[in-house]
């Protein structure tokens, strides 16, 4: 019974750090098709790049640092939902305060970038992480649907 147990955790330790390489090899594409892609619509030049790709990697390093740590609380006070009065307030407050920390992050941003690329360029950054991010739902999207296909392909192919 021990070996039994013994190796069901391991085989769920094996998936978990499986899953976890996996997730994080999927996040270094993304990055990669996300640099490629702002490159390209901001029409970097290669001195352009590389003056502004270690403030934009800074920038979204401590956004992301902001979203996974600040917001984990809020995260899960709404994943458990049937907040009080006092405490719904207090999660409020905690998001708002978050929210100011990533705008000045955000002026920070455009105020660093100011030394290494054009006003225009800067502008157009927005535009480019949005047509990005709206891409990359895209695919996933798609990617989801792929899924479902083949799990309601196989599904049927049991069926009598």
């Amino acid at each position: 019974m021990k070996r039994i147990i013994l190796s069901v955790l391991l085989l769920m330790f094996c998936f978990s750090a499986w899953s976890q390489a996996g997730e994080k090899q999927m996040q270094e594409k993304i990055k990669a098709q996300k640099v490629a892609f702002i490159t390209e619509r901001l029409d970097l030049s290669p001195q352009e790049a590389q003056a502004f790709w270690p403030i934009y990697n800074a920038f979204e390093d401590k956004a992301n640092a902001m979203r996974q740590n600040d917001l984990k609380e809020v995260r899960q006070a709404m994943r458990r939902g049937n907040l009080s009065e006092s405490e719904a307030q207090n999660i409020l407050d905690q998001f708002m305060r978050v929210e100011d920390k990533m705008h000045e992050a955000k002026k920070q941003l455009v105020k660093d970038l100011g030394g290494a690329i054009a006003p225009q360029k800067i502008i157009a950054l927005k535009s480019a992480e949005d047509a990005f991010n709206k891409r990359l739902l895209q695919m996933l999207q798609q990617r989801k649907d792929r899924m479902e296909k083949m799990r309601n392909n196989r599904n049927n192919r049991n069926l009598p």
